[in-house]
């Protein structure tokens, strides 16, 4: 039986901590694509407080995420445990994008081991989002598998090292402007 709490104790952020994978999903409002993304990179997610978690926000082929949450706000990370002991547990709640440029950009990103404050470490970050929990809740995941972490894969990190700071920026321009939808994602 599943169980909803107030906030994330230190038995639900350990449970995080060793979680090599999540995923994020978010939806535009009115109809349109729902995404659901998954997110690795150990030391890319970020507990800032009981009902508040960060995570960078790589490079990528798309912007659906940052799309949806300057929509609407909605996202739910959800994580599983792919270990022995089953677990599901899912983080609902309201996500904003903050952007290298942003005044808090460094404060948060001094809070990611993976990132070095300027953006270029690991993929050349794009953004970090933070989404404030309104409702914390674990499921069974009986029927999740039990799986073995091989490896992380480097090949976004080897992607990203092999471009300029200026590659980087043409790249999102043509790629992360705008979803799939055709909302306004990165500027």
């Amino acid at each position: 039986m599943g169980k909803v709490y107030a906030g994330l104790d230190d038995r639900l952020r350990e449970f995080i901590a060793r979680q090599p994978v999540f995923f994020v999903a978010t939806a535009p409002s009115g109809g349109g694509h729902v995404n659901v993304s998954p997110k690795g990179y150990r030391d890319t997610l970020a507990i800032l407080g009981p009902t508040t978690v960060a995570y960078l926000d790589l490079t990528g082929s798309g912007a659906e995420t940052i799309a949806h949450l300057r929509q609407n706000g909605r996202i739910t990370l959800m994580f599983c445990s792919f270990g022995a002991s089953p677990k599901v547990l899912r983080l609902y709640g309201s996500g904003r994008v903050v952007l290298p440029a942003d005044p808090e950009w460094g404060a948060l990103a001094a809070r990611f081991p993976a990132a070095d404050g300027a953006g270029t470490a690991r993929g050349n970050h794009r953004a970090i989002i933070v989404a404030e929990i309104s409702r914390i809740a674990d499921s069974c995941g009986y029927a999740v598998p039990v799986m073995d972490l091989v490896a992380e894969r480097d090949l976004l990190t080897r992607w990203s090292e092999r471009r300029s700071a200026e590659q980087l920026v043409a790249y999102r321009a043509e790629h992360n402007a705008v979803s799939i939808d055709g909302l306004p994602a990165l500027d």
